[in-house]
């Protein structure tokens, strides 16, 4: 293939992965698919190496090129086969996040794999939305390891029944679930549509030039060695107290030539609360940002990423021992990884690299009575991510009110949320000048408030509440945010992880962080330059 067949044949495949996204939102039930578009689609080779993805959720897409290898080994593949899973050790990266996958054969062969990622509003455990701060992974929902949901075109009854006897909202759940069936059904018959005729072929050799251009991005980087450290504010169990360094993550990023090694060793240990990370999370984290640095048009496969090793002590935060919770280190343990991770990339490219933007992903769920209640139909769960600011950066300003970073959410509009939960929004807005000053300013974060129309329980899994997205080049850090209840006519501030019953009448009170600004006044002329 010529670079012009190339290129045709791999904006082919992404748009094959654009159509299964349609798919599936157009034919999901829950708001957070639907609506906020909370889900992922990816195709990969049989032996199970993305090959192309859409432009969804950077942390699902990460972890998938990451864990489809070892998942496509665990069957014995047939035609008709649908398989599920959502285990953090074994492929997954919370609970709420399903995953579907579908085996793509062209005139009898096994060829690809067609797989749908989607974040469900339940997956069951202790607190509805399975995002509470618990201290066991069982106890966050229901442990799915991979497993048959249909084989050879023949569904398994036994997975209905399970999750119609554990999670809330099952009939919804069930619904996302066959949205993204139809979604991997839709890319095994748009890649059967391109015909067998060198199709392998064709993936080695977009694998081949992809590699290519993940080296050149790395060789970009100046030799050396660049460390870093943040620290997450505590893991709702163990907060931080006078004194405390919180949850330490380190970075040691060394580059030499075309490849690179990324280095946690002095990370603190995992957490009791859900702030852990499985590898294949922290992959995630860090493929994004080596990814930031590549061309926009490369492609999007597992081999731009084959030169960068990753290490970690297992038991560590971001390498969690199997079994650790991990519903915040998916959301926000991952961002953390980010932002030390182009902390350390800011001493060797500073021109390239912006401030720290939030730092979190806001997350907020609301659930109204419970799985085990006689009409499960009754439970109701809300869950968002909230945007704030991004970092500014050597050649602008940041941007405000957008999701950042490892998720790429929509927001749930005022109508939606309303039409279909007992929740009124009682205020929407920027939160002005909560972005970092500097020669370019940070992003401002935004407000949002709930008044709960029913009892119902409430989660908060965030960050920032007490630490500042930094600023970079002597730019000013970013505000941090903060998380309040108005109750019997008094406000009081709520931590940044927990889990509380809210009466009929209370609102909830989101202010998000802003972004780290960048530079001083001082540097406008160098700054100037460069950019001529």
């Amino acid at each position: 293939m010529n670079a012009v067949e190339l290129s045709l044949f791999s904006h082919r495949l992404a748009a094959i992965c654009e159509e299964m996204g349609a798919v599936l939102k157009r034919s999901a039930i829950s708001p957070n698919i639907r609506d906020r578009e909370d889900f992922s689609c990816a195709l990969f080779t049989a032996q199970g190496e993305l090959i192309s993805q859409a432009a969804h959720i950077p942390v699902h897409l990460g972890s998938m090129a990451f864990a489809m290898v070892d998942v496509v080994g665990y069957f014995q593949w047939r035609q008709g086969d649908v398989v599920l899973f959502n285990d953090p050790f074994l492929g997954g990266t919370h609970l709420p996040d399903i995953t579907v996958v579908a085996p793509v054969y062209i005139e009898g062969r096994l060829t690809a794999f067609a797989a749908a990622r989607a974040h469900h509003a339940d997956i069951g455990g202790v607190s509805p939305g399975s995002m509470g701060v618990e201290t066991r992974l069982e106890d966050e929902g229901l442990v799915l390891s991979p497993r048959y949901w249909f084989k050879a075109g023949v569904e398994n009854p036994e997975l209905k029944q399970l999750f119609y006897a554990c999670v809330r909202a099952p009939d919804e759940r069930m619904g996302d679930l066959s949205a993204q069936r139809a979604a991997c059904l839709l890319g095994a018959q748009r890649l059967a549509e391109l015909g067998t005729v060198q199709l392998e072929t064709r993936f080695a050799s977009l694998i081949k030039v992809s590699e290519q251009y993940g080296r050149t991005a790395i060789a970009s980087i100046p030799d050396g060695e660049y460390s870093f450290d943040d620290r997450l504010e505590g893991d709702g169990i163990e907060d931080d107290g006078p004194g405390s360094r919180g949850l330490v993550i380190h970075v040691r990023i060394h580059v030499k030539g075309k490849c690179v090694v990324v280095d946690f060793d002095g990370t603190s240990c995992q957490s009791k609360g859900p702030v852990n990370c499985p590898m294949a999370v922290t992959a995630a984290s860090v493929f994004y940002v080596f990814r930031c640095l590549m061309p926009a048009y490369t492609p999007q496969t597992a081999a731009i990423f084959h030169s960068i090793e990753i290490r970690a002590t297992e038991g560590c935060l971001v390498h969690a021992k199997a079994g650790a919770p991990v519903a915040a280190g998916n959301v926000e343990t991952s961002q953390r990884i980010v932002d030390v991770m182009l902390g350390a990339l800011s001493k060797a490219i500073p021109d390239r690299i912006p401030a720290a933007a939030q730092g979190t992903m806001n997350n907020v769920i609301f659930g109204g009575n419970d799985c085990r209640c006689e009409r499960v139909s009754d439970a109701w769960v809300y869950y968002e991510t909230l945007a704030g600011g991004m970092g500014a950066h050597a050649h602008g300003a940041g941007l405000s009110a957008v999701q950042c970073h490892m998720t790429n959410t929509k927001n749930s509009s005022i109508e939606v949320l309303e039409m279909h939960y007992p929740l009124r929004v009682r205020h929407y807005t920027i939160r002005k000048n909560s972005g970092g000053d500097g020669l370019f300013k940070g992003g401002d974060g935004l407000v949002r408030e709930w008044e709960v129309l029913e009892d119902c329980h409430l989660s908060l899994l965030t960050e920032r509440r007490n630490t500042v997205p930094y600023g970079l080049a002597g730019g000013q850090s970013g505000q941090s945010g903060s998380n309040r209840l108005y109750r019997n006519g008094r406000w009081e501030e709520l931590p940044a992880k927990g889990s509380w019953s809210l009466k009929s009448g209370d609102i909830i009170r989101i202010e998000t962080p802003g972004g780290g600004g960048f530079g001083t006044a001082g540097m406008a002329g160098l700054v100037q330059n460069k950019s001529d």
